[in-house]
């Protein structure tokens, strides 16, 4: 595999349009701060880290549903392995003109765009979620 991260969103994705309760995913401390990201926006209803008998670490992702219709209508990734795209503080992209997240990477660690944007910091922008 050579983007894990992509793998993980696309995972939430598909559970999503699926209609899952839950999806699995090899654990990462990228991804946990994703899915930190996601349940501070009200994406997702909770996530956890849980050993399987072998001893590997798996994040588990409890999606959130909303009347029926799942709580994550889109989530992309932006920047890619082969592809890294940077923004300055003052360039960062709006996701639906403020009705999504879009996720970076700073100096600081993972935060949301909102956030970059106050604290005046560009990063990576991994993805956006709508």
């Amino acid at each position: 595999m050579t983007d894990p991260i992509s793998d993980f969103l696309t995972r939430i994705r598909n559970a999503s349009r699926a209609g899952k309760s839950e999806c699995r995913a090899q654990h990462s401390k990228m991804k946990e701060a994703i899915a930190g990201i996601l349940k501070e926006e009200g994406f997702v209803r909770e996530f956890r880290s849980e050993t399987d008998d072998r001893g590997h670490k798996y994040l588990v992702v409890d999606l959130k549903y909303v009347e029926g219709s799942a709580a994550i209508a889109g989530i992309q990734r932006i920047s890619k392995p082969g592809r890294r795209l940077y923004y300055k503080s003052d360039e960062i992209p709006r996701v639906l003109e403020g009705l999504g997240v879009g996720i970076l990477t700073t100096s600081r660690g993972l935060m949301k765009d909102s956030e970059a944007r106050r604290n005046r910091l560009g990063g990576e922008l991994v993805c956006t979620v709508w």
